[in-house]
């Protein structure tokens, strides 16, 4: 999701010619880095996410890396030796009978729908109007691939099976983001998902996952990975936003979709000559990331009940606040406070550089009048933390608000 507020609340604008909308853009700046700078400086956070850490610090993921794979095998060429054998682990895990993989989750989906659109006849791709190349990739599905996306639901949840089955035109892939990001890494119940599933497959279409999270949905569901998977067509997965590698992500399916997929990973650019260090971060991923995941997720059940106590106790200060979903669907959740954004980001700020615990390090956005949100990325550092802990935090982080206890 796009982050915007980042304005300092009652810092000055500079002199000189510049304009409102650019003073804003430099004090936008100037508090993301003030936030990262807390954040790289923080005690005390919920996660370490390793993009924000230092070069030297991302080269120390590998560090092992011979547990990992063979190091002295020859290095990869064009997806050959140690990017076969992620893909072969990776279709493992997802219990299909093979995987590609990609520089990138834009291109991997791209291609997989394309494939399909030209199995199926129709270029038409269902799905949710929150969907990741709905929000954030730039209308590629129709200006790169000539597919033609149509909206299922606007509403802030997955389609359900009545939405799929009574959509007044055909469609050749109904694709599902699994969690739904941009609606608060919501879920549906199993029992729910596969009827969704089942309602696009009476009427002909294939079903395909944006699982980028797909690794962390296992205790909500209550399934294992392959069975999760085995619902649908294709899968997609990343293997930097719950597994925390440097980048790339994988396409999962039919052999014969996949051999397809890698011919079109070739012209669209996507066969790199020399991959091996992202794709030893995403097997350090799959070995040290993936078998926490469920631990993460439960955790997160308790830092969000412990938030929604801590502002429940500064209710003369704070007269509504919501976690969203209650209680979270995987490791991550979103914040609901009634103030605006620039004046919650830079509370948050605030805290991290005076207490040393940074609560809340993602950006704030705008929710609606006087009305914002953050994420919440509940990680290995969140274990730490007791419920009193954060209901501690949230204590201090209130209390840096303008209008409690006469601030």
């Amino acid at each position: 999701m796009a982050r915007t507020a980042e304005v300092g609340a009652g810092e000055p604008a500079r002199e000189g010619g510049e304009g409102p909308a650019e003073a804003a853009e430099e004090l936008r700046r100037g508090l993301r880095e003030r936030r990262i700078a807390a954040h790289r400086g923080a005690e005390r956070v919920l996660a370490r996410p390793g993009f924000l850490g230092t070069l030297r610090e991302r080269l120390a993921l590998l560090d092992g890396a011979g547990g990992l794979y063979d190091l002295d095998e020859s290095g990869d060429m064009y997806g050959t030796g140690i990017v076969e054998a992620l893909e072969e682990r990776v279709a493992g895990l997802l219990g299909k009978e093979a995987a590609a993989f990609f520089p990138t989750g834009t291109m991997a989906q791209q291609v997989a729908l394309r494939c399909w659109a030209g199995r199926t006849g129709n270029p038409t791709v269902a799905l949710q109007a929150l969907a990741h190349p709905e929000v954030h990739e730039r209308k590629a599905f129709s200006e790169v691939s000539g597919l033609r996306p149509v909206r299922v639901t606007s509403e802030p949840r997955l389609p359900t099976a009545e939405e799929v089955r009574d959509f007044e035109e055909p469609f050749g892939a109904l694709m599902l983001e699994l969690p739904l990001r941009d609606a608060g890494f919501v879920l549906p119940s199993f029992e729910e998902l596969t009827e969704v599933v089942e309602a696009a497959h009476e009427r002909d279409a294939v079903v395909h996952f944006d699982g980028a999270r797909l690794w962390e949905t296992t205790v909500h569901f209550g399934r294992p990975l392959e069975d999760i998977a085995g619902l649908v067509d294709s899968v997609y997965v990343s293997f930097y936003k719950s597994l925390d590698g440097y980048g790339g992500a994988a396409l999962a399916g039919p052999r014969t979709l996949v051999d397809e997929a890698k011919a079109w990973r070739h012209r669209y650019g996507g066969t790199v000559f020399q991959q091996f260090p992202t794709v030893l971060s995403a097997l350090a991923g799959l070995e040290r990331e993936l078998p926490r995941l469920p631990e993460y997720v439960r955790h997160a059940r308790v830092v969000a009940a412990a938030l929604r106590e801590g502002f429940t106790a500064a209710a003369a200060g704070l007269p509504w606040a919501r976690v969203h979903p209650d209680p979270p669907h995987t490791h991550e959740f979103q914040v609901w406070l009634p103030y605006d954004a620039d004046v919650l980001a830079q509370a948050a700020v605030r805290q991290g550089e005076e207490t040393g615990t940074l609560l809340f390090a993602d950006a704030w956005d705008r929710g609606g009048p006087g009305l914002a949100f953050t994420e919440v990325n509940v990680r290995a550092a969140a274990l730490e933390w007791t419920a009193d802990d954060v209901r501690k935090a949230a204590a201090e982080f209130v209390e840096r608000l303008p209008g409690v206890n006469g601030t």
